[in-house]
């Protein structure tokens, strides 16, 4: 599996270990009122993770279809062709030329519902769904921007977090993560669009 669906399995003890927390009510009431909702979002990332004992950071690009109702498709164009679709139920890690193909069934998994929950918090800027494992600090920013510090509450996430951060306006520009073991993965969203605001025809069988 690539790296991206890796990192999800990771990200999947966010919302599975400790027991949830309410966040600041005006730090969460800051980022909801900056960040927009919408029914589908679509655009390009560059992922880079620093990795110690490496000289150069790990570097992925490629697009994402981010659908309310649906789920998540990440496409990873570069270095190696791959999508990851994230659904309610399953996550799904398939070659684009159909040469492999690895599903989680979330229904033998309960733990894999988790990972919609997960993906929306961490692209939508969804600071209450986040606060439930994660001290956070909300700053405000410039031009309606904002900037969300999140640190490990339960000595078990500690272990695999040291810190958390989001940034953004009206969407969630970068992501960084920085784990226990000091390796950071820096996620960047960039050529943002609400429109189309339904899914392609190709868009729905990718989710299938």
């Amino acid at each position: 599996m690539n790296r991206f669906l890796r990192t999800l399995g990771v990200l999947m003890l966010l919302f599975v270990a400790v027991p949830a927390f309410s966040a600041p009510t005006a730090d969460v009431d800051l980022v909801k009122q900056r960040v927009a909702k919408v029914n589908v979002l679509r655009g390009e990332f560059s992922q880079d993770k620093e990795v110690a004992g490496f000289k150069n950071p790990l570097r992925s690009q490629g697009r994402f279809v981010l659908a309310q109702d649906r789920g998540v498709i990440w496409t990873t164009l570069k270095p190696f062709p791959s999508e990851v679709v994230v659904t309610r139920d399953r996550i799904l890690s398939r070659q684009r030329d159909g040469s492999s193909r690895v599903e989680l069934d979330g229904r033998q998994q309960p733990a894999m519902r988790s990972v919609n929950a997960i993906m929306f918090a961490l692209m939508s800027g969804d600071a209450q769904a986040l606060s439930a494992q994660f001290t956070v600090k909300v700053d405000a920013l410039p031009d309606n921007g904002w900037r969300m510090h999140l640190t490990p509450r339960s000595p078990m996430l500690a272990k695999v977090f040291s810190a958390l951060e989001l940034s953004g306006d009206r969407y969630v520009r970068e992501v960084q993560i920085t784990e226990a073991n000091q390796d950071v993965t820096r996620i960047h969203f960039a050529a943002l669009s609400e429109t189309p605001a339904q899914l392609s025809a190709d868009e729905g069988r990718r989710f299938e």
